[in-house]
């Protein structure tokens, strides 16, 4: 039986996108304490999507992935989040980019994960590190289209 190469690419494609995204969501999770963080987490979710782009095409990428519509929102997001992380520490007096809670205090916690401003940051990066690599790949996708739309 022979099989086309784009359909196996197609369901490899499929297959990686939620093992990835658990990867992501784990080294984000994990990141203070050992070695990962938010931007690594954001590359592999943004190599992800790239696939996705590569294997399915651009128009069924985005119709599989509806998601990716909210991708400025996302940078818009992140970005406010990593300045409200790295300067709220500042109407307390303190250093930018200080850790709350600070040494010796106690740490909220959802299960293992504790709360703090590092994770915070992560996030915030993770969030911009998507939303900016996944608007470019749409750009890039689009890029006929676009053109198309200024001749006009």
């Amino acid at each position: 039986m022979v099989r086309h190469p784009d359909v196996i690419v197609r369901g490899v494609a499929r297959l990686l996108l939620t093992p990835s995204v658990v990867v992501a969501v784990a080294l984000v999770a994990k990141g203070y304490a050992e070695v990962g963080d938010g931007f690594s987490a954001g590359m592999i979710i943004a190599l992800t999507i790239a696939l996705q782009y590569v294997a399915l095409g651009t128009s069924a990428a985005e119709r599989a992935l509806p998601l990716l519509r909210f991708s400025p929102a996302l940078v818009l997001g992140g970005l406010l989040l990593a300045l409200a992380t790295a300067f709220f520490p500042l109407a307390l007096g303190e250093p930018p980019l200080s850790h709350r809670p600070g040494p010796g205090e106690s740490v909220t916690t959802v299960g293992t994960l504790e709360l703090f401003t590092p994770l915070a940051y992560d996030v915030a990066i993770l969030l911009l590190v998507v939303g900016v690599l996944t608007t470019m790949l749409h750009l890039l996708a689009n890029a006929e289209l676009l053109k198309d739309e200024e001749v006009r």
